[in-house]
Protein backbone atom coordinates (compact mmCIF):
# COMPACT_ATOMS: atom_id res chain seq x y z
CA UNK A 1 0.00 0.00 0.00
CA UNK A 2 2.85 2.38 0.77
CA UNK A 3 4.33 1.72 -2.65
CA UNK A 4 1.15 2.72 -4.51
CA UNK A 5 0.90 5.86 -2.38
CA UNK A 6 4.47 6.75 -3.24
CA UNK A 7 3.89 6.39 -6.99
CA UNK A 8 0.72 8.46 -6.69
CA UNK A 9 2.72 11.28 -5.05
CA UNK A 10 5.37 11.04 -7.75
CA UNK A 11 2.78 11.28 -10.50
CA UNK A 12 1.12 14.29 -8.79
CA UNK A 13 4.47 16.07 -8.52
CA UNK A 14 5.17 15.34 -12.19
CA UNK A 15 1.76 16.78 -13.19
CA UNK A 16 2.42 19.94 -11.18
CA UNK A 17 5.85 20.32 -12.75
CA UNK A 18 4.43 19.96 -16.27
CA UNK A 19 1.64 22.44 -15.48
CA UNK A 20 4.17 25.02 -14.26
CA UNK A 21 6.22 24.52 -17.41
CA UNK A 22 3.14 25.10 -19.59
CA UNK A 23 2.18 28.26 -17.66
CA UNK A 24 5.72 29.59 -18.01
CA UNK A 25 5.65 28.97 -21.77
CA UNK A 26 2.25 30.75 -22.07
CA UNK A 27 3.59 33.79 -20.17
CA UNK A 28 6.65 33.85 -22.42
CA UNK A 29 4.43 33.81 -25.53
CA UNK A 30 2.24 36.61 -24.12
CA UNK A 31 5.31 38.79 -23.45
CA UNK A 32 6.59 38.09 -26.95
CA UNK A 33 3.24 39.15 -28.49
CA UNK A 34 3.16 42.34 -26.38
CA UNK A 35 6.62 43.32 -27.60
CA UNK A 36 5.59 42.75 -31.22
CA UNK A 37 2.43 44.85 -30.83
CA UNK A 38 4.19 47.56 -28.82
CA UNK A 39 1.95 47.04 -25.78
CA UNK A 40 4.93 46.47 -23.47
CA UNK A 41 5.39 50.21 -22.80
CA UNK A 42 3.18 51.59 -20.05
CA UNK A 43 3.07 55.11 -18.67
CA UNK A 44 2.55 56.21 -15.11
CA UNK A 45 1.76 59.80 -14.24
CA UNK A 46 2.08 61.65 -10.96
CA UNK A 47 -1.01 63.65 -9.97
CA UNK A 48 -1.07 66.92 -7.97
CA UNK A 49 -1.07 64.94 -4.68
CA UNK A 50 2.04 62.94 -5.62
CA UNK A 51 0.17 59.67 -6.30
CA UNK A 52 0.86 57.45 -9.32
CA UNK A 53 -2.09 57.33 -11.74
CA UNK A 54 -2.62 55.99 -15.26
CA UNK A 55 -4.23 59.19 -16.59
CA UNK A 56 -2.41 62.46 -17.24
CA UNK A 57 -2.86 65.04 -14.45
CA UNK A 58 -5.04 68.13 -14.85
CA UNK A 59 -2.73 71.06 -15.75
CA UNK A 60 -5.00 73.52 -13.89
CA UNK A 61 -4.17 71.85 -10.57
CA UNK A 62 -0.42 72.16 -11.12
CA UNK A 63 1.33 74.32 -8.53
CA UNK A 64 4.06 76.76 -9.49
CA UNK A 65 7.10 76.62 -7.20
CA UNK A 66 9.83 79.23 -7.19
CA UNK A 67 13.14 77.35 -7.27
CA UNK A 68 14.88 80.14 -5.33
CA UNK A 69 12.51 79.66 -2.36
CA UNK A 70 13.63 76.05 -1.79
CA UNK A 71 16.11 75.81 1.09
CA UNK A 72 18.49 72.87 1.08
CA UNK A 73 20.04 71.69 4.33
CA UNK A 74 19.27 72.01 8.00
CA UNK A 75 18.34 75.44 9.33
CA UNK A 76 20.79 77.03 11.75
CA UNK A 77 20.12 76.57 15.44
CA UNK A 78 19.08 80.19 16.03
CA UNK A 79 16.62 79.99 13.11
CA UNK A 80 14.74 77.03 14.56
CA UNK A 81 11.56 77.73 16.51
CA UNK A 82 12.28 75.84 19.69
CA UNK A 83 11.54 77.04 23.17
CA UNK A 84 14.48 77.88 25.38
CA UNK A 85 14.96 75.12 27.96
CA UNK A 86 16.16 76.13 31.42
CA UNK A 87 18.45 73.36 32.66
CA UNK A 88 17.97 74.33 36.33
CA UNK A 89 14.72 72.88 37.68
CA UNK A 90 12.87 73.49 40.94
CA UNK A 91 11.50 70.69 43.07
CA UNK A 92 10.69 69.23 46.45
CA UNK A 93 12.34 66.22 48.08
CA UNK A 94 9.60 63.59 48.46
CA UNK A 95 11.87 60.92 50.00
CA UNK A 96 15.54 60.69 50.94
CA UNK A 97 17.28 57.93 52.88
CA UNK A 98 20.71 59.14 54.07
CA UNK A 99 21.78 55.65 55.21
CA UNK A 100 21.15 54.18 51.74
CA UNK A 101 22.27 57.32 49.89
CA UNK A 102 19.37 57.91 47.53
CA UNK A 103 15.97 59.52 47.27
CA UNK A 104 13.40 61.09 44.95
CA UNK A 105 12.64 64.66 43.98
CA UNK A 106 9.31 65.82 42.55
CA UNK A 107 9.57 68.56 39.91
CA UNK A 108 7.25 71.44 40.86
CA UNK A 109 6.60 72.33 37.21
CA UNK A 110 5.46 68.98 35.78
CA UNK A 111 5.06 66.79 38.92
CA UNK A 112 7.53 64.22 37.54
CA UNK A 113 9.47 62.16 40.08
CA UNK A 114 13.25 61.92 39.55
CA UNK A 115 15.80 59.63 41.20
CA UNK A 116 18.54 61.35 43.19
CA UNK A 117 21.77 59.72 44.38
CA UNK A 118 24.01 61.06 47.15
CA UNK A 119 26.81 61.50 44.57
CA UNK A 120 24.63 64.11 42.77
CA UNK A 121 24.21 66.31 45.86
CA UNK A 122 25.91 69.65 46.42
CA UNK A 123 24.12 70.41 49.73
CA UNK A 124 22.74 67.98 52.27
CA UNK A 125 19.00 67.47 51.81
CA UNK A 126 16.11 66.00 53.79
CA UNK A 127 12.47 65.18 53.08
CA UNK A 128 10.20 68.16 52.18
CA UNK A 129 13.18 70.44 51.39
CA UNK A 130 12.77 72.79 48.44
CA UNK A 131 15.67 72.27 46.03
CA UNK A 132 17.06 73.23 42.64
CA UNK A 133 18.54 70.54 40.41
CA UNK A 134 19.53 69.61 36.89
CA UNK A 135 18.54 66.50 34.94
CA UNK A 136 20.89 63.94 33.51
CA UNK A 137 20.18 60.70 31.63
CA UNK A 138 20.79 57.70 33.87
CA UNK A 139 20.57 53.94 33.36
CA UNK A 140 16.83 53.76 34.17
CA UNK A 141 15.69 57.24 33.17
CA UNK A 142 16.35 60.83 34.13
CA UNK A 143 18.28 61.50 37.36
CA UNK A 144 18.46 64.68 39.43
CA UNK A 145 22.06 65.90 39.72
CA UNK A 146 23.77 69.02 41.15
CA UNK A 147 21.04 69.21 43.80
CA UNK A 148 21.16 72.34 46.02
CA UNK A 149 18.88 73.52 48.78
CA UNK A 150 16.86 76.57 47.80
CA UNK A 151 17.66 79.65 49.84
Amino acid sequence: MAKSQQTFNKSEKEKKRLKKREEKAKKKEARKLEKEKGLGIQFAYVDHNGNLVDTPPDPDLKEKVDAESIVLGIPKKEDRDEEKFDPIRNGKVSFFDTSKGFGFIIDTENQEKYFCHVSGLIDEIAENDKVTFELEKGMKGMNAVRVKQKA
